[in-house]
């Protein structure tokens, strides 16, 4: 009766009808008792988003798997404290971490999550190096910026660690199998004995546990599944109802294409250039012509002095407070990662905490199918103490590693030869490739993640998960034409697909291209409603009306669905901003940056804050903090050399002035910049001759002529002044600039040092 209970739970979970899955399992429970079989209870409940029924299981349970599966359902549920004690027993500090390379994931995230960077990065190492294709584990540690090269992290170490697994696995394959045919020959197959009941529980929990969510963690899956309560404290979600999209709104079928010269049916896979590259895929579906252009307004006043805001817009926004302008020569759409929106934006997310293969019942002996890699292994279990299992692969242990497979049986070794290591090769040849390009993204170096991501071969790269980091790169490249060009593409090759959809919702906020901002927002909802992107989408919607109460309903309602979601928090803080709650919007800045201490913009919003508040040293603090972060933004630089003119620092603003120019000649708010410190310090023909130069790239700014009347006044030459004033009145400034500039006029042949006074 148990044999045949536990089969029926594993047929409903293999055909995702997880409820029945529960009341079978529970029928098993209360029939055959047990630690192993609460264990498969649990991680039903799990499959199922309820992992507060899998913490009320499992509390006070011992064994390592049921350890596992707790910690993992307190982690849903923000009980980070409670996972980590389960995975460290507190009465035996020197217990391995169950599940290996899954657990020390999963302590790599609950350290990064309570603001414990070394940990996590040691333990996210660990994982690497038991399991050397667990990438959401090399992905973690970009993120953090600790990652080393992908040539040495997926190298020969790790081909040699995954024959060593493989040997392993078929040494253990074979062991079980054999155990399995004595027990038939003597008594049949004891399905009710602790030993094959655990090592079933054990592999079909890792089967359920295999997609733990990568967006929520209150979800155990993702695309319109209900979430549950994080511990009751977000049982109540008041700003909309969300009930899960209908059948028909997930459907197969790709949206019409949202840039009008899109081809409609995608990227062509096979379309290569000259040189066999992806470039001639990417560029082919557009042919708009090149255009530039000056966003009229961009250019602001800040704290006092012209080119300044209403306040910032977006800290990944940052080219939002500069006029962009796009480059007429030919571009192509190459790679990225993080972030960022920094890292990005969204490289916040929830990773999965995975199992890499499962282990199913067929006939009466025990197969291993990989569900994801597609190579046949078992999983360690540590509750059998007679199966032989892989254990932790040090990275440098190459000498072991290769002794033991020079000792491997000849016709073993052809096998691995000819199976796991051809395989194993090709496929962490693409992990070096893919892993590269990431890591150079979360350094912002992304220009050469650009050119790693052009190595990937067309089928690799027309991938939705890589045009999108593509996307990501170009946006911080401030390139936006260029980033809503690769972010239509991965929406044709992946429709469904919500990664990056907050950053590209962002780029159309930028281009103020609303009616494709609408119908993306639209598209994301009908697809998830559950998903922060989509309501980050909508947020940047109603903001782009100025819409700003709206907006941040919207963005407050994306980090209740996952309160990781670092970019959500950074946009209630602009919103705040715009709204001028600035002790909200700090409060918003600081829960980004518990959740990633990397996430720039945050440290930029910060900065924006104190600047406008003419708390000038906390600016320069917040914007030195995000120019170490991300040392190649011209618009951070900008704002830093702004802090250090406002701190009479003239020098080091105007070298770091120069610096913004050489990292982005086509960003005109450095330019601007330096003309101002040139005028603070009185070298007037220097600041007059970038201004004539600025005056050509950006000819409808009205800052630009309003501060060369400034200049053509303290000059003694009013006819000038007068005139130059008159044409920033006509270029139609904000009212707070026209009120600036009439005040000038009216004070015209007023000396500086009287105007104090009046």
């Amino acid at each position: 009766m148990e044999a045949m209970l536990i089969d029926c739970v594993q047929s409903s979970l293999r055909q995702l009808m997880y409820h029945n899955a529960i009341f079978m399992c529970e029928r098993l429970c209360a029939e055959f008792p047990s630690e192993t079989n609460l264990q498969l209870l649990a991680g039903c409940y799990l499959h199922n988003n309820q992992a507060y029924s899998a913490y009320h299981i499992l509390k006070g349970t011992q064994l390592a798997q049921s350890r596992y599966l707790f910690a993992i359902s307190c982690f849903q549920m923000d009980l980070l404290n409670e996972a980590e004690t389960a995975l460290y027993l507190a009465n035996d500090p020197n217990a391995e971490v169950p599940n290996g390379a899954a657990g020390h994931y999963l302590l790599g995230l609950i350290y990064r999550y309570t603001d414990r960077r070394k940990r996590a990065v040691h333990h996210f190492k660990q994982a690497l190096s038991i399991d050397p294709l667990l990438w959401a584990a090399y992905e973690e540690l970009c993120i953090l910026g600790a990652a080393e090269e992908a040539t040495s992290v997926f190298g020969e170490v790790a081909a040699l660690c995954i024959q060593k697994q493989h040997r392993s696995h078929e040494v253990a394959n074979q062991n079980s199998q054999a155990s399995s045919e004595d027990d038939n020959l003597v008594s049949g197959i004891n399905f009710g004995s602790e030993d094959v009941s655990s090592r079933d529980v054990r592999h079909i929990n890792a089967k359920i546990m295999r997609d733990i969510p990568r967006n929520y963690p209150g979800a155990v899956m993702s695309g319109g599944a209900a979430s549950q309560p994080l511990n009751g404290r977000a049982a109540n979600i008041s700003f909309y109802s969300t009930p899960s999209p209908m059948a028909a709104q997930l459907s197969g079928v790709a949206p019409p294409p949202v840039c009008k010269n899109v081809q409609p049916n995608g990227p062509n896979p096979n379309a290569v250039n000259v040189d066999g590259s992806p470039r001639s895929t990417v560029n082919s579906t557009i042919q708009a012509p090149r255009r530039k252009f000056v966003d009229e307004g961009k250019l602001r006043k800040i704290s006092g002095r012209l080119f300044s805001d209403s306040g910032p817009r977006r800290s990944t926004r940052l080219a939002g407070e500069a006029a962009v302008s796009t480059n007429s020569s030919t571009t192509t759409v190459t790679g990225n990662g993080t972030s960022h929106s920094s890292k990005y934006l969204g490289r916040s997310k929830m990773s999965s905490v995975t199992f890499h293969s499962v282990t199913v019942r067929k006939g009466q002996s025990w197969e291993n199918e990989s569900f994801e890699e597609g190579i046949r292994h078992e999983v360690h279990d540590d509750s059998r103490s007679n199966v032989t299992t892989s254990s932790s692969l040090p990275s440098g242990d190459l000498r072991s590693i290769e002794q033991e497979v020079a000792t491997m049986p000849a016709g073993e070794v052809v096998m691995s030869s000819s199976r796991v290591v051809t395989g194993a090769s090709e496929v962490l040849a693409l992990l070096r490739t893919l892993g590269e390009a990431y890591r150079l993204s979360c350094l912002y170096r992304c220009q050469d993640a650009l050119d790693a991501y052009l190595k990937l071969p067309n089928k690799q790269y027309n991938t939705g998960w890589v045009l999108s980091q593509v996307g990501k790169a170009y946006f911080e490249l401030i390139d936006y034409l260029e980033t809503d060009h690769a972010f239509s593409l991965a929406r044709l090759a992946s429709p469904y697909s919500l990664e990056g959809m907050d950053i590209y919702s962002t780029v159309l906020y930028h281009l103020k291209e609303d009616m494709k901002l609408s119908y993306l927002a639209q598209e994301l909802i009908s697809t998830d409603r559950l998903a922060p992107q989509s309501w980050c989408a909508t947020g940047n919607c109603y903001s782009l009306q100025k819409d700003h109460e709206t907006a941040l309903k919207n963005f407050q309602r994306a980090v209740q669905l996952n309160s990781r979601f670092a970019y959500a928090h950074t946009l209630c803080g602009h919103e705040y901003v715009a709204l001028e709650d600035f002790e909200n919007g700090i409060k918003s800045y600081h829960s980004a940056l518990r959740i990633d201490a990397r996430h720039y913009n945050t440290w930029y919003g910060l900065g924006m804050i104190y600047l406008r508040q003419e708390k000038f040293k906390f600016s320069e603090h917040h914007f030195r903090m995000a120019f170490q972060i991300n040392s190649h933004s011209s618009v951070i630089m900008s704002y830093l050399g702004t802090a250090f003119l406002a701190l009479k620092r003239n020098e080091e603003a105007l070298e770091m002035m120069e610096k913004a120019i050489l990292a982005d000649k086509k960003n005109p708010l450095p330019v601007y910049q330096k003309a101002n410190i040139l005028v603070s310090m009185e070298k007037f023909d220097e600041a007059l001759k970038v201004l004539e130069e600025l005056k050509e790239y950006a000819p409808h700014e009205s800052s630009v002529y309003a501060l060369m009347g400034q200049i053509y006044k303290r000059s003694n030459m009013y006819d000038k002044a007068m005139l130059h004033f008159g044409l920033a009145l006509d270029l139609k400034p904000p009212t707070t600039d026209v009120a600036t500039i009439k005040a000038a006029i009216e004070k015209l042949h007023v000396p500086d040092e009287l105007e104090d006074t009046m």
